[in-house]
């Protein structure tokens, strides 16, 4: 009896995509997106039009944050049917800020073959153009949408002397850099992108401070990358001798606009302390007042 032979599983290519400029598309990306039989993309009609523009008639499905949980179970499956898969974000890396990521996961739980098209990250895009260090940095990211979040992500790499990596939305930017002028201090050195390899491309540089007053004078427009000095030897050196005393540590915390929640859990974690621990010496302190 003939045992029907079990096909190789396909590969999962992860393709970047033009940030802005259409001509920063990859020769092997366009050839490759024409090969494929599936093109996964986080937007179809954005992606549609990328394909026109290069003559491209390979076969759409959509794949986004809302449908990943049950999508990516059948692209996988079509995968392990021994088909090729390329899957796209809107723009740049898919796998940087889209579920390109949790597709990749999946796939490499099933032991199949992922392999990226490399291309534009605007990430690294503005990095390369800031002038500040670029030996070392840490990708942030977009912050959370509360305020609370946000404070909590920031408070967390504020001793970082990497270079940071953020990306904002427009109509967020004003907020955001108030949060970062709190929480990062209203010197730090930062290089702001916007529309990148786009007709209105622009980088502004300067302190928190100096970009906060300058777009609030000006609406801004466009999609923008942060990128943002890491904290020098100084500052650095200064969070590293913190004094030991939680109590005081967390009245910092509190002064920098944490609530004292919040504050006190940030510095259970600095000091390596329970919450229990934490609240027990703000109790104490208080009763010896």
């Amino acid at each position: 009896m003939m045992t029907e032979e079990r096909k190789e599983p396909g590969t999962l290519y992860l393709c970047a995509t033009p940030i802005g400029n259409l001509e920063d598309m990859t020769y092997r990306a366009v050839r490759m997106m024409s090969e494929v039989e599936l093109i996964a993309a986080e937007d179809t009609r954005h992606t549609r039009q990328l394909l026109t523009h290069f003559d491209i008639h390979t076969r759409l499905t959509s794949y986004h944050e809302h449908n990943k949980w049950t999508k990516g179970p059948e692209l996988v499956e079509w995968l392990l049917a021994g088909h090729d898969l390329l899957c796209v974000s809107d723009a740049g890396l898919p796998g940087i800020c889209d579920p390109g990521s949790h597709l990749a996961a999946l796939a490499i739980a099933e032991g199949i073959r992922v392999s990226p098209l490399p291309g534009c990250n605007a990430g690294l895009s503005a990095l390369i153009c800031s002038g500040l260090d670029t030996t070392r940095f840490t990708f942030i990211g977009f912050l959370p949408k509360t305020a609370k979040k946000q404070q909590e992500v920031l408070a967390e790499v504020r001793a970082y002397r990497d270079t940071l990596i953020f990306y904002e939305a427009p109509h967020h930017l004003k907020s955001t850099l108030r949060q970062m002028c709190t929480v990062l201090g209203e010197s730090r050195q930062a290089a702001f992108g916007r529309e990148l390899t786009k007709r209105f491309e622009e980088f502004r540089r300067g302190t928190l401070a100096e970009l906060l007053a300058y777009y609030e004078e000006h609406e801004p427009r466009g999609e923008f990358v942060l990128v943002v000095a890491g904290a020098g030897t100084e500052e650095a050196s200064h969070e590293e001798e913190q004094p030991q005393d939680p109590v005081a540590l967390c009245h910092q915390f509190m002064a920098e606009g944490l609530s004292k929640k919040e504050a006190m859990r940030q510095t259970a974690k600095a000091l390596g302390l329970s919450r229990r621990d934490v609240y027990a010496a703000l109790l104490a302190a208080d009763t010896t007042e």
